[in-house]
């Protein structure tokens, strides 16, 4: 007596249902490396900031006249382009200088963030009897303190809860 077997092979259920299965871990891949791409493109916005905060204080410890007389504070920045004789190979003031240095930076916060916002404020500024020329002035410790806040839009991580973009501010006390 022959026994027959019912099954010959893999039915179309079963099939189906693999297909299913492996379609749903592609889909988490998927999303695991569209939340990859946006945190690595944050950490690079946070990056640029850091290095463009690092960029104006080290031009603003070039010109400590400029920041002593308050020629760096601005709640506006990016400035606007304006004509100044700084860079052409001319002598200049502390005061062209600081313009000088916020235009440049100002191309920079508009290159490499999205919507920048930035603010300095420098306090201890003005002090009686503070001559700025003198080589005491020169030195540090300056007897003041600034503040740079730098804000810019970011995506949001994509979560229910927050969708569309997000305001960052980086904040930082500092003397130049």
């Amino acid at each position: 007596m022959q026994v027959l077997s019912r099954q010959r092979g893999v039915s179309l259920i079963e099939v189906m249902m693999a297909v299913l299965i492996f379609s749903i871990g592609l889909i988490g891949l998927a999303g695991l490396v569209v939340m990859s791409t946006r945190s690595n493109h944050a950490a690079y916005l946070r990056t640029q900031v850091t290095f463009l905060a690092s960029n104006m204080a080290d031009r603003m410890s070039a010109n400590p006249t400029g920041v002593w007389n308050g020629s760096y504070n601005s709640n506006a920045y990016p400035v606007a382009a304006a004509t100044v004789g700084c860079g052409s190979g001319a002598a200049c003031s502390s005061a062209d200088l600081a313009v000088h240095d916020q235009q440049l930076w100002s191309s920079q916060l508009r290159t490499f963030l999205p919507n920048p916002v930035a603010t300095i404020a420098c306090d201890g500024v003005t002090k009686a009897g503070y001559d700025p020329t003198s080589q005491l002035a020169m030195r540090p410790p300056y007897g003041g303190n600034c503040t740079m806040t730098i804000k810019w839009s970011e995506r949001a991580a994509g979560d229910t809860s927050n969708r569309g973009n997000v305001t960052q501010n980086f904040v930082w006390e500092f003397q130049p």
